[in-house]
């Protein structure tokens, strides 16, 4: 894979995280520290949380063949 491509994927990453964590601190309320109040905290819609993560977790393994193949190593 060239340099180019696997930094595009790393960056499509890092965009999927970012996203993840927009998702979840806007449904999240935070408490006077800072902190997350999964207290509070009203239902999140699983399919969306789901369909979130499974596409964040496949990119993650992209980037994980990427590193694979970039290292020399041999996947697990």
């Amino acid at each position: 894979m060239d340099l180019e491509r696997a930094k595009e994927e790393f960056r499509r990453y890092e965009e999927m995280r970012q996203e993840m964590y927009q998702f979840l601190e806007g449904a999240i309320p935070r408490k006077a520290d800072g902190s997350l109040d999964l207290e509070r905290a009203g239902q999140l819609d699983a399919k969306e949380l789901f369909e979130r993560w499974f596409k964040l977790d496949y990119q993650a393994r992209r980037i994980r063949a990427i590193a694979i193949e970039c290292l020399g190593l041999k996947g697990e």
